[in-house]
């Protein structure tokens, strides 16, 4: 069994965003040589996630105000009392840091519209991307 593990730095601009790095992970699940196997796309962050879906300016704004009207920053949160960003703690938490794709062929196994997208909740940051792929 192979295992290659890559690191990537995303850097974010904004408080909340969503970034696209399936290519990141393409690339790779090609320079891992893996055929067959799985890939983690993990982050290592408790105020970030990481979703699969279609990645459209209009569902991106919707993704972003279904967090902000369910995890209402500045909302009474506890936690705020320390780091003011309660809300991006609990959405990661149920959101998730990371992902397992299957590989097939060499190639990511996604639906048509799946990309593979970082999620900012509290930004701007410098976010750890780690990659790890797994398999024959």
């Amino acid at each position: 069994m192979k295992i290659f593990t890559k690191r990537l730095v995303i850097k974010t601009s904004k408080r909340f965003q969503i970034i696209n790095i399936t290519s990141e992970v393409e690339k790779a699940v090609k320079e891992s040589g893996v055929s067959e196997g799985v890939c983690l796309i993990h982050l290592p962050h408790a105020t970030a996630a990481v979703i699969l879906n279609e990645y459209e300016p209009r569902i991106v704004e919707d993704y972003l105000k279904w967090i902000v009207e369910t995890f209402r920053p500045g909302g009474g949160w506890r936690h705020d009392e320390i780091d003011d960003n309660a809300h991006a703690h609990l959405a990661s938490s149920i959101i998730g840091s990371g992902r397992f794709i299957p590989i097939s062929r060499g190639e990511l196994v996604r639906g048509t519209w799946q990309e593979i997208l970082l999620v900012e909740l509290d930004g701007p940051r410098d976010r750890s991307v780690v990659i790890q792929v797994l398999g024959e």
